[in-house]
């Protein structure tokens, strides 16, 4: 999908510094992705404490040794 984007030079210019990536379009992507990882690890770090286990739960009882 073509799109015209008005983007910081700068910022673009330093991106493609950092991450050693010699095309706009590869950056643009690389910084969408992380994005995208970014807020997932957030939701997943949101569930932290919002997990209720049974007091009686033994976890190294269910373990299975060969």
């Amino acid at each position: 999908m073509a799109a015209n984007l008005a983007i910081d030079d700068n910022i673009l210019i330093m991106a493609q510094s950092i991450a050693g990536i010699k095309t706009k379009k590869d950056t643009v992507n690389l910084a969408l992705k992380e994005f995208i990882q970014r807020r997932k690890q957030e939701e997943i770090i949101g569930l932290f404490g919002k997990v209720e286990y049974e007091d009686d739960y033994d976890y190294k009882g269910m373990r299975i040794r060969k």
